[in-house]
């Protein structure tokens, strides 16, 4: 979970603060800044569900664009792989 790799991140175990904000009530969490639990609206904390929905409308946007476009242009992927030669004779 997103919340106990920032614990872990911020040194504290992971797992106990996960088990803690489970247990709070509305806006209550863990500030890694300030390792304390708090209200992290008024702590000032930024909610990440606006970065999930403005992912999701960029994701949203591009597929449309594609769908409506009568024609793409992509490069053709290179075939890396190199032709084999036969094993010498010195080998087995």
């Amino acid at each position: 979970a997103p919340l106990t790799q920032i614990a872990n991140n911020a040194g504290v175990d992971g797992s106990v603060v996960c088990e803690k904000v489970a247990s709070g009530e509305g806006n209550n969490g863990y500030n890694a800044a300030t390792d304390k639990y708090e209200d992290l609206v008024k702590a000032g904390v930024i909610d990440p569900t606006k970065v999930t929905r403005t992912a999701l409308q960029n994701a949203a946007s591009v597929s449309t664009l594609l769908l409506t476009s009568d024609a793409l242009i992509a490069e053709k992927p290179k075939d890396d792989k190199k032709k084999s030669s036969a094993p010498d004779e010195d080998m087995y």
